[in-house]
C-alpha cells in the first residue's frame, strides 16, 4: 500500500469551476474548485492572486438555491 502524500495546504474557492482555469479541481457537485499543496512552494502567487480576484468577481446565489430548486444563479 502506497502511503498518501501529507497535505501541506489547499486554496478553495466556492465558485472556482466557474474560473476556467486548469490549476483548480472540481470540488463536490455545486461550483467549488481547490487546489492542493505539499510544499510551500508549490504555491504560485501569480495563479493565487488571479483566482482571488476571480473569486470576487464570479459569485453564485446560494441563498436562494433551496428556492430555485437546486438551481444556481449567477449574480451581477
Amino acid at each position: 500500500m502506497t502511503p498518501r502524500p501529507r497535505r501541506i495546504g489547499r486554496s478553495a474557492f466556492w465558485s472556482g469551476q466557474s474560473f476556467g482555469e486548469k490549476g483548480l479541481k472540481d470540488e463536490g457537485t455545486f461550483k467549488a474548485g481547490e487546489v492542493r499543496y505539499t510544499a510551500a512552494d508549490q504555491v504560485d502567487e501569480k495563479d493565487l492572486n488571479g483566482w482571488l480576484g476571480k473569486a470576487r468577481d464570479i459569485q453564485w446565489d446560494y441563498q436562494n438555491l433551496i428556492r430555485r430548486k437546486g438551481r444556481l444563479e449567477r449574480l451581477k
